[in-house]
């Protein structure tokens, strides 16, 4: 199968070289790699045209931007901006998102395009995010197993298309698969691909993102019961109690400003129905 791979990069300096290596050494090889330099200040630019320029399937392109990283928007900007510059997604059967602080085991693609192979049924495939913690490699727990990280997530082609592509918001890594279920794609994650994330999620993120999460339970149309369970869940994983707070006041923030929704009503109402079901399920 081919697949492209988008991966913006702001910064990466300390980790694109590991990343574009363990991609280089896969044994299904990508057929196009988009770098989007997304206005880094590092040696990011220089790394990948020095170090990559005899590869002949990854490429480079510069995005000018503003420097601060606000979770979900910038990254799915900088995506976007990648994804323009491709004449036909017809090429390719399946795309990726991939962000360029990662190293992938070496069979990665492989096992996921297998899967694509398997189950023209399925629309998303993806592993396991760990990080190191005392010299240990350990799961990044921090939403559930049915769930694929935002780092690393490979979409079919139709399915990409049918979601309308990535929402440049925060959320975007949750609408995707929502909008999956909603239009009856399988969302697959497998355990046995771990994925070694060498930058802890959120650490670039400035004060200006607390109130994010929020926002985007309100424009998921989630409710505020299912967004103050949803809040209590997420800041107990990271285990900062307080964050439940923040979000709360980011749902208040965006429905008082009347922030748009990143979904249809009728979506919105599949959305509810699912989160509830999932709810139940946790308690029985």
């Amino acid at each position: 199968m081919k697949y492209l791979v988008i991966m913006p990069a702001y910064n990466e300096s300390a980790f694109i070289e590991q990343t574009l290596d363990s991609l280089t050494q896969q044994t299904l090889l990508p057929s196009r790699v988009i770098i989007v330099n997304d206005n880094s200040t590092d040696d990011t630019a220089n790394l990948v045209e020095t170090s990559y320029a005899s590869v002949p399937y990854i490429g480079l392109i510069n995005k000018a931007s503003e420097a601060i990283h606000l979770p979900g928007s910038k990254v799915i900007q900088a995506f976007n901006y990648g994804l323009a510059q491709v004449d036909n997604l017809e090429d390719y059967d399946f795309i990726v998102k991939l962000d360029a602080d990662l190293i992938l085991p070496t069979d990665y693609f492989m096992t996921i395009a297998n899967q694509f192979k398997k189950d023209k049924s399925i629309g998303m495939v993806g592993g396991f995010a760990y990080i190191e913690k005392d010299n240990q490699w350990v799961i990044e727990s921090l939403t559930d197993k049915d769930h694929i990280r935002g780092a690393f997530k490979a979409y079919r082609i139709e399915c990409f298309k049918q979601i309308g592509g990535l929402k440049p918001a925060m959320g975007w890594d949750t609408v995707d698969e929502l909008l999956c279920r909603f239009y009856n794609w399988k969302i697959v994650t497998i355990d046995t691909l771990k994925v070694k994330h060498l930058k802890p999620t959120g650490a670039m993120y400035n004060k200006a993102a607390r109130y994010k999460q929020g926002e985007a339970f309100y424009r998921l149309h989630y409710g505020i019961v299912i967004t103050s369970i949803a809040a209590l869940k997420l800041a107990m994983k990271k285990q900062k109690p307080f964050l439940f707070i923040d979000y709360i006041k980011g749902y208040y923030k965006a429905k008082n400003e009347k922030q748009p929704y990143l979904v249809t009503d009728e979506q919105g109402t599949f959305i509810r129905n699912y989160r509830w079901k999932k709810i139940k399920s946790k308690l029985v």
